[in-house]
């Protein structure tokens, strides 16, 4: 081969490499791909941790599955083989007389009536004095917000006979309606003191911006404030109607018809006249708990996210 040959053949060996290297690099102006961040191996202590977390919440589902277990077994299987004995079949002779029994199903509809009507109440009251005293910055905003956090250490049995008084004399006892009330007044009190610390902080800019392009006191209200505290909303919504399903005193005390009773009323009432067996008490637990663990999962993205919300900026 002479000079001049090997010469072309290496400039041919060098064209085609750099014609190979443009093809694969990528165009002009765009992003190289992002390297993927190395995973980091978790320790000893970090599985220590997931099993002890484990663990614990096996503990903590022990008693309803032994709720479930005898909701299952008829008297004599229990009687026979103890509560801690998996049922040897599937008996909903209990769940059954004890749903014809109270009439579970117009029970069940009063406590979500009543559940979801203060959940929603007490949110939209709260709001509405969160952006009293958290933006407007009302005079005495801090005397406002102690005696809310007063109210919340009060113990149910303080307010029960002043409540039961103000029930008689305006015609509202033995109602659904009085129930709501009263439990939508307590449960705005802590929802009014959760939200007015978090409005306090809220960005300026945003209302400076709302006001400068002609937006009223409302209208900042729903467009801008609302929209943008709807996680920690939504997390009182969830917290309010489990709250409200589970309490007992209140209704007991106002609810004296069997019409108007609520879950956690007619349990108690039969728990107390002696008119159930285990298995029966089981199964009424049970039917109590179901829809509480129903409206959690169902809203379980929704609290977590919003427990989340403040998290990241």
């Amino acid at each position: 081969m002479s000079a001049g040959d090997a010469t072309t053949s290496a400039t041919t060996t060098a064209t085609t490499t750099a014609a190979a290297r443009a093809a694969a690099a990528p165009p002009a102006g765009a992003r190289r791909p992002a390297r993927r961040p190395r995973r980091r191996r978790r320790g000893p202590s970090a599985y220590a941790v997931l099993v002890g977390m484990a663990a614990l919440a096996g503990i903590m589902l022990i008693p309803f599955v032994v709720v479930v277990f005898n909701a299952l077994k008829t008297p004599a299987e229990y009687t026979a083989n103890g509560p801690l004995a998996p049922p040897e079949g599937l008996y909903l002779g209990g769940m059954r007389d004890f749903w014809e029994r109270v009439g579970f199903g117009r029970v069940l509809f009063n406590s979500f009536l009543i559940s979801a009507s203060v959940a929603v109440g007490a949110v939209l009251l709260s709001v509405l004095n969160a952006y009293a005293l958290g933006i407007g910055r009302v005079k005495g905003r801090m005397w406002v917000l102690v005696a809310l956090l007063m109210a919340n250490t009060l113990p149910q049995e303080a307010l029960v006979y002043p409540l039961f008084y103000l029930s008689k004399q305006v015609g509202l006892y033995d109602t659904r309606l009085g129930v709501i009330i009263v439990f939508t007044v307590i449960q705005s009190a802590f929802g009014t003191y959760l939200l007015s610390s978090v409005l306090s902080t809220f960005p300026r800019p945003l209302l400076e911006a709302a006001r400068i392009d002609g937006a009223g006191r409302w209208q900042i209200l729903w467009r801008v404030v609302v929209p943008v505290v709807r996680p920690t909303l939504s997390v009182l919504l969830v917290f309010f109607f489990i709250w409200t399903w589970n309490e007992f005193l209140i209704p007991l005390v106002f609810l004296q018809s069997n019409d108007n009773q609520t879950v956690s009323v007619a349990l108690g009432v039969l728990h107390g006249q002696r008119l159930m067996d285990a298995t029966m008490s089981s199964a009424a637990a049970l039917l109590g708990l179901i829809p509480t663990v129903v409206f959690f999962l169902v809203f379980q993205r929704t609290l977590s996210r919003g427990l989340t919300a403040g998290a990241i900026k």
